[in-house]
């Protein structure tokens, strides 16, 4: 059977459980990259089924559904954080209107174009200012740097496709992972520049990655404790939750996983300071006449 890149399919030898994209094709080899999680794997043309139509409709519908919960998750969540802000202040008293925000800036750093497309329309969803940027994972442990200078952003994402395969060594071991080592040396430049883990907050790594290396290196979110598939949005609701957090107030792991569609098997991290400063008393801007 001929496959080109671009199509859905998934494996016969792991029984269909997840649905896949063609990402390119090398010989009798096709590198397939997941429709909703952030995984990438290997497989023989002989070992894939494509998705008919009527198929692929209801897979897509199922993921859509899922997102959505989420989503709905992470709007309670944050119009109780709003409710919040906007009826109790530090002094003690109670502030309903006129007050302003200074918003916090993401740098969302993606190995993977079409998951970058969703997740920076995620963000704006959710009216968080992000700069999208496309770099394969090889190559952003070289870029990084200077797109934290140019954007100086309050949050970095490093994400991308990455996966664990137990015939090249141990988990312990970062030869055993795809992408991992590059995450990992992402991370590590970042904080070669930034070090305190409160002034710029990372989120660092994709399906299956080798979560203590990226903490270790000075991630503050990371993925995958238990070496599951993450989904491609999570990285935002981390991102999210950590942005609309008072900066007076900790952010703790489990309350900024809880949104999640993957939760702590997936991914794990340390507390963390929130970001979002508000001030009194609001000026609106003066029209230029």
């Amino acid at each position: 059977m001929n496959f080109t890149a671009g199509e859905r399919v998934t494996r016969k030898s792991h029984n269909h459980d997840l649905l896949f994209r063609i990402a390119a094709i090398s010989g009798d080899t096709a590198i397939l990259h997941g429709e909703d999680m952030r995984l990438a794997a290997d497989a023989p043309l002989d070992d894939l089924v494509r998705i008919g139509k009527r198929d692929l409709k209801i897979l897509k519908q199922k993921i859509k559904e899922q997102e959505a919960s989420s989503y709905r998750l992470f709007r309670q969540d944050y119009q109780l954080m709003k409710d919040k802000r906007e009826y109790q202040s530090g002094d003690g008293y109670q502030h309903t209107a006129g007050f302003f925000q200074l918003p916090a800036k993401v740098l969302h750093v993606d190995g993977d174009r079409t998951y970058l497309r969703k997740c920076t329309e995620l963000y704006n969803r959710v009216g968080l200012v992000v700069h999208g940027v496309y770099v394969h994972e090889k190559e952003m442990p070289h870029k990084v740097s200077s797109l934290v200078d140019e954007f100086q952003p309050n949050i970095v994402v490093i994400t991308g496709h990455d996966s664990f395969s137990g015939n090249k060594g141990p988990k312990s071991d970062l030869r055993a992972y795809r992408h991992s080592k590059y995450f990992t040396e992402t991370v590590k430049a970042i904080r070669q520049k930034n070090p305190r883990l409160d002034d710029l907050v990372i989120f660092a790594g994709a399906c299956q990655s080798h979560f203590e290396s990226l903490i270790r290196a000075g991630a503050n979110f990371a993925s995958s404790p238990s070496r599951i598939n993450i989904h491609a949005l999570d990285p935002v609701y981390i991102a999210a939750k950590i942005a609309y957090t008072p900066f007076m107030e900790k952010v703790g792991v489990w309350d900024a996983l809880r949104n999640t569609l993957t939760g702590e098997k997936g991914m794990g991290g340390v507390e963390t300071r929130g970001l979002l400063r508000t001030g009194l008393p609001y000026i609106p801007e003066e029209d230029d006449d």
